[in-house]
């Protein structure tokens, strides 16, 4: 991974920002719903007081008989048909039976549905009507009470006879249908509503089950919907909120308000893409939305429960226009420390969604700015950096190239910053390296110098003892003495010679000549001397003139050629290349030799490096100096020599861009 990539990497780390900033709205639609949610309890706690100051016909605590108000006819017949649209709000008697009330103008209707699967039948006017299966109705009126025992021996009409004496208004026998399947009974009556009912008892008997009190009946208070509470809601119920009061049971009491969303513009109402993002990513904690509870008569939903317990509660649902929610908020009713209903208070909103998608909108709109101008900045930076580091690379590689010689000035070296400390070391380092070699290139011609009068000593020396007369024991260790002194005046020579070719070389006068004459020149004058070996000549058809020292390029195609020939077996061939490039030529001598170990490619053009193998004792040793005066040829072209391993042998090439032109003075 490149240094550019890595940084971006890192740019793409802002991408947190907009991760912390969703976070931050919707911590914030959090408060705001809490501190709409506190304001709404508070008018919930307000309103429930106020409805026990004023002396509010409240529900009586403790649990009742709810009258549902019936939408359809009802027949007395017995059968549950007509009872189809109320029985989700049948109410539970005993572990036996379900009740259900249901009113019009002129008729209170009663049912009870009784599940046994062992009968006893008998009818009411049996004496052992007690002993077996049978209803007691308990029925008051103000001060008026009056208890019916209900019984039948057979399914169909039936009639309930009074247990105690005449009770004003309230009658002493009730028509009835009793009506039987496979699961059990199911009775039904209607009273008129003349009779002002005002509680109502129902005891069901199961003669299976041994009932040891054959007379009771779970009396309740009468409840319906109540016109008057509603009237007294209205006066008290604040704007834009939908008041509902419900009784210890749940049963709705009153009602007075509608969940209307005040009148917004079109234009800033929020569309279906910021409703879903509200959705999605903002209101996650809404809770399930109940449509039923529209017109239910009874409210059984989960913060009414914690009101019913005594704690009040709200809760947040979806409502129904879109991006619109709705806050409901309820309230224990209490009376001289009694439970008397919940207050419910519910208000529709728009404002929370829409402050929160501006909000989110907006906090997405600047983080994908920011974000865009850091990656931008970074990325701006990464390729600056980049660029400067390349300038070190290249820099450095060029003074390897010049054998730890420096081209030119260091780069960066009057940075301020960590680049520019790390570009001055290692232009010192490559100062020192340069130094170190420039010593090196020149301790051959330091020592050819140095060595010349100690071995003019040791010659001088060993002449002496020569012409002293030595014990014949002791010629031979004074041949091999003569022997070795004259290989070291060998090497000294070399040593003197490369010194006096490097001051030749740098002292060659250039001329503008054409190479292809050179080397064609150069070329035909080896065949002579390649013998059984074949030379092959490529030259391009065009003139390549070059301001050059025609006499320096043929002594280095002379080294190249002797190297080429001694490495190149009998019958083996040669090559001799001349190829233009951009900035000047390429001579390359090909042959088929052995491969350069990898080792020695990098110092074949170092004096005194030599591939050959070791003189045997009697012959001069070969001093390498052949390539290095190659390399001397091309650097004082502005060139290069190199040597690289080819399919079946070796190419040395020579590089050149041409002598500088000197001006007249």
């Amino acid at each position: 991974m490149t240094l550019r990539q890595k940084l971006l990497l890192v740019a793409l780390c802002t991408l947190a920002l907009p991760v912390a900033g969703w976070l931050y709205v919707r911590q914030m639609e959090t408060l705001l719903r809490e501190g709409q949610a506190q304001a709404l309890v508070a008018s919930a706690r307000a309103l429930a007081r106020s409805l026990v100051v004023v002396d509010a016909p409240l529900p009586p605590a403790g649990s009742t008989w709810y009258v549902q108000t019936a939408n359809v006819p009802i027949t007395v017949d017995g059968y549950a048909d007509d009872w189809a649209p109320l029985s989700p709000w049948a109410q539970p008697l005993g572990s036996h039976a379900k009740v259900m009330f249901a009113e019009d103008d002129r008729w209170l209707y009663f049912t009870v549905d009784v599940r046994t699967s062992r009968r006893q039948r008998a009818d009411a006017a049996d004496r052992l009507a007690m002993s077996a299966d049978h209803l007691i109705l308990s029925i008051a009126s103000n001060e008026d009470a009056q208890r019916y025992l209900l019984a039948s021996a057979a399914p169909g009409a039936t009639t309930a006879i009074a247990l105690d004496p005449e009770a004003g208004v309230l009658p002493d026998r009730i028509n009835a249908q009793w009506q039987e399947d496979g699961g059990g009974f199911r009775v039904e009556l209607k009273l008129p509503r003349g009779l002002r009912l005002d509680r109502f008892g129902v005891g069901v008997h199961i003669a299976a089950d041994g009932d040891p009190e054959p007379l009771s009946a779970d009396t309740r208070p009468l409840l319906e919907f109540s016109p008057a509470l509603s009237q007294e809601l209205a006066r008290l119920a604040p704007d834009g909120v939908r008041v509902r009061v419900l009784s210890p049971d749940a049963w709705l009491m009153a009602q007075t308000g509608r969940l209307t969303l005040p009148d917004t513009p079109a234009s800033e109402q929020p569309g279906w893409f910021a409703s879903l993002v509200y959705r999605s990513l903002l209101a996650t904690r809404l809770a399930e939305n109940s449509a039923w509870t529209e017109d239910a008569p009874k409210i059984d939903l989960p913060e009414v429960r914690a009101a019913l317990a005594g704690k009040p509660a709200t809760a947040w649902r979806a409502g129904e226009a879109r991006s619109s929610v709705v806050l409901a908020a309820a309230m224990p009713i209490t009376q001289r420390g009694q439970l008397h209903g919940v207050v419910l208070l519910e208000q529709p909103s728009r404002a929370v969604p829409l402050l929160a998608n501006r909000a989110l909108f907006g906090l997405l709109l600047t983080s994908f700015g920011v974000l865009l101008v850091a990656g931008g900045v970074l990325l701006l930076f990464a390729t600056r950096l980049t660029f400067r580091l390349r300038r070190l690379r290249n820099a450095a590689e060029r003074a390897q190239d010049n054998d730890g010689r420096l081209d030119g000035p260091f780069p960066l070296i009057d940075a301020t910053d960590e680049l520019g400390d790390l570009a001055r070391s290692f232009a010192r380092l490559f100062d020192v390296v340069g130094g170190y070699t420039d010593y090196l290139r020149t301790l051959a011609s330091k020592l050819s110098h140095e060595l010349q009068t100690p071995l003019a000593i040791v010659k001088s020396s060993l002449d002496n003892l020569d012409h002293a007369g030595l014990p014949p024991e002791a010629e031979p260790y004074l041949a091999r003495a003569r022997d070795g002194v004259a290989r070291l005046g060998a090497l000294v020579r070399a040593m003197s010679e490369a010194s006096r070719m490097e001051r030749a070389i740098a002292a060659a006068e250039a001329e503008d000549v054409n190479l292809v004459d050179v080397v064609r020149g150069c070329a035909e004058g080896y065949r002579g001397l390649a013998g059984d070996r074949s030379i092959e000549v490529e030259l391009p058809d065009a003139p390549v003139t070059m301001h050059v020292s025609p006499e320096l390029i043929a002594q280095a195609l002379d080294k190249l050629f002797d190297n080429a020939v001694s490495f190149t077996p009998p019958g083996g061939w040669l090559r001799i290349a001349l190829r233009p490039t951009s900035d000047g030529a390429d001579v390359e001598l090909a042959n088929q030799g052995p491969p350069l170990p990898a080792a020695m490619q990098g110092r074949l053009f170092d004096s005194l490096v030599s591939l050959r193998d070791k003189a045997t004792p009697g012959e001069a040793p070969h001093l390498g100096l052949g390539l290095y005066v190659v390399r001397l040829v091309a650097e004082r072209h502005q060139g290069s020599a190199s040597a690289r391993n080819i399919e079946d042998g070796v190419a040395f090439t020579l590089h050149l861009k041409g002598l500088p032109r000197q001006r007249l003075a």
